[in-house]
């Protein structure tokens, strides 16, 4: 098993931050491999049981989806979600929280755990995992860069 964990300070408040982490059409704009994301169900009141499909690019211009189920919503303040594998054993989970360090700076956490336990995948699960990683960081920096270009946002 892997396990990924990433901070970043963000120049924004954490409502802004987490009204464009639920804007899932606009994931697009600043996740560089996300090539879609399509709500499945909705969940509760609260968003939890929301169920997306994301569609993602991957290396050699390939492309890959993974469902998601979104739980522990706490608005504001983070989630959790199981990208839901094919297979028994397959299932990834990962975790987002907002800390509010003042009115305008949020520190976001990100972490995600996964395991390939099946050839030929798990012969190559360090560098899909490093790659990943790399895209994901850049889809955190990017969401951050996004909000300061987009004030009125």
């Amino acid at each position: 098993m892997r396990e990924h964990r990433y901070s970043l300070d963000m120049p924004h408040s954490a409502a802004r931050v987490w009204r464009l982490m639920q804007d899932y059409d606009r994931w697009t704009e600043y996740a560089p491999m996300v090539v879609r994301v399509e709500v499945l169900h909705a969940g509760d009141a609260d968003g939890n049981g929301l169920l997306r499909r994301v569609t993602y690019k991957m290396p050699a211009g390939r492309t890959g989806t993974a469902i998601e189920l979104v739980t522990d919503i706490v608005a504001e303040k983070g989630y959790t979600y199981r990208m839901i594998g094919r297979q028994p054993g397959h299932d990834q989970t990962g975790k987002v929280v907002l800390q509010a360090v003042s009115p305008d700076l949020t520190r976001l956490h990100f972490e995600e755990r996964y395991h390939l336990p099946k050839a030929p995948f798990k012969w190559f699960e360090g560098p899909i995992y490093r790659f990943i990683n790399k895209q994901n960081e850049a889809s955190m920096r990017a969401l951050s860069d996004w909000l300061t270009t987009h004030p009125e946002f």
